[in-house]
């Protein structure tokens, strides 16, 4: 709370103006705001830090003092609505509970007026939807208040759907079908976001989506009905060990500017693997840290070098030994069953990982076993070689096109250019990325096995690219 402010600038005092506006009443949603964070809770992909920053917002309207200045408010006598006292856990403040946020707000009038300090408790306060910034988006005409536009967070808000119906008009598509993805039970929506902005996704989003449904609100709403999305909520990703923002002094690289840098598959794995939905990370680009020792690996090409290096290099092998040993074909066999129960182990884990949207160990499960395919082919295809023995070659191979086939399927919405490239080369269609023949060889996807013939793979042909600067760099 400010005490008799004065501009710096004009050296006037604030001065209250009357305006009028629309406002959703957070305070009348607050039960099924309870039970829809009741089921938020339970999802595997909340984040136990947003659970409990939407919990303090669902606490009854609350005044913190300190516990030296208590007597300056008892001696108030019974001036100030009815409140009960709570003791904060700090041991240090007093908190003044009261029955309604009118009673607070009262509350914090007397005592303003007594220069009685105090900071107010979160809680559910009115969500202001107008204001009169004569540029934003102009708001309707209700009950013959005119001349209000929106304020940028409700709009924000609602945002996503205008983008549905307007992606919709572009594909040439109706428009008004976002209803399909959006108040369908069968369809999921799933809003990334970040902590600063739990408090709008959180509850006005939800409870503007409730009231959107009727009169009396409730989660989860039916079939027909605005569905409420899954919120994914990271922590802040600092830039060089600080909080960067376009506002503030240090400020952030923009997505252009890193993509004159890095490309957009290297800068996904990486910001995938920092793991933001448990802390906050610093990222770290060589290319914008003037401070980076000049022989010192990129931290942001780390998980980068899987795809560029690993990756590709088992990509290649496989290609050039069908070339080199069955004219372009995939020898056709049974996998292993040390081959197909790891795969299968890997596909359960990274399904039960994606399913509760922990990226970083999604991307720590693909390091592994893209690292363990590239072990395996080097170990298996020396042998076969050294001892000249074609049956073993042939194992070799079978095995080693079954794990491409698993590696390139979960690796696809990670880094999806270079996965299709591999899927063009293997001459398979779009089916291959489907979830329900997540477990089928490869074969299942080639019309006759026998005489399915690869894309001819030039020499020294990369799947996964680096960018060009990092290309000039080792020149």
């Amino acid at each position: 709370m400010l005490l008799d402010p004065v501009s710096t600038l004009s050296g006037k005092r604030p001065a209250m103006r009357e305006v009028t506006n629309w406002y959703i009443d957070l305070g009348s949603f607050r039960e099924p705001l309870e039970k829809w964070l009741a089921d938020f809770r339970s999802y595997p992909s909340s984040r136990p830090f947003a659970v409990s920053i939407i919990n303090e917002f669902l606490e009854p309207p609350a005044l913190y003092i300190k516990a030296v200045h208590m007597t300056e408010v008892e001696a108030l006598g019974g001036q100030l609505p009815s409140y009960y006292r709570r003791q904060d856990a700090d041991k240090g403040s007093v908190v003044l509970v009261f029955d309604t946020l009118e009673d607070r707000e009262k509350a914090c009038g007397i005592l303003a007026a007594k220069s009685i300090r105090y900071r107010t408790g979160k809680t559910l306060v009115p969500f202001r939807l107008t204001g009169n910034i004569d540029w934003s988006v102009p708001a309707p005409v209700l009950e013959g208040l005119c001349g209000l536009t929106v304020w940028v967070w409700p709009e924000s808000l609602w945002a996503p759907i205008s983008f549905t119906m307007a992606y919709l008009e572009k594909a040439g598509k109706n428009k008004d079908s976002w209803k399909d993805w959006w108040c369908a039970r069968d369809a999921r929506v799933y809003q990334f976001i970040g902590v600063d902005n739990v408090y709008f996704y959180g509850l006005a989003e939800m409870a503007m989506f409730m009231g959107w449904n009727s009169t009396e609100p409730k989660a989860p709403g039916g079939d027909g009905d605005l569905q409420l999305p899954e919120l994914i909520v990271n922590n802040h990703l600092l830039f060089l060990n600080k909080k960067a923002s376009s506002s503030d002094q240090v400020k952030p690289p923009m997505a252009l500017e890193l993509l004159d840098h890095y490309t957009a598959e290297q800068l996904r794995a990486h910001f995938l693997s920092l793991g933001l939905g448990l802390r906050s990370v610093s990222f770290q680009p060589k290319a914008f840290d003037p401070a980076a020792d000049p022989a010192a690996a990129d931290p942001a090409l780390k998980e980068g070098n899987l795809l560029t290096n690993v990756f590709n290099r088992f990509a290649r092998t496989c290609f050039y030994s069908a070339q080199k040993y069955y004219d372009g074909k995939i020898p056709v066999g049974e996998v292993s069953r040390e081959v197909l129960l790891d795969s299968e182990k890997t596909i359960l884990e990274y399904e039960k990982h994606m399913y509760a949207c922990r990226f970083h160990l999604v991307m720590a499960l693909m390091d592994t076993y893209i690292r363990s395919l590239n072990k395996y082919a080097s170990k298996w295809m020396r042998q076969a070689d050294a001892a000249n023995d074609g049956n073993m070659r042939k194992g070799v191979m079978i095995n080693m096109f079954h794990m491409l086939k698993t590696a390139v399927v979960l690796m696809h919405p990670i880094a999806p250019e270079g996965t299709e490239l591999i899927a063009e080369y293997l001459n398979l269609d779009s089916s291959i990325w489907s979830w329900e023949t997540i477990f089928e060889p490869i074969y299942h996807f080639m019309r006759d096995p026998e005489s399915h013939r690869l894309k001819h793979l030039e020499p020294r042909t990369d799947f996964f690219k680096k960018h060009p600067s990092q290309l000039a760099t080792l020149t």
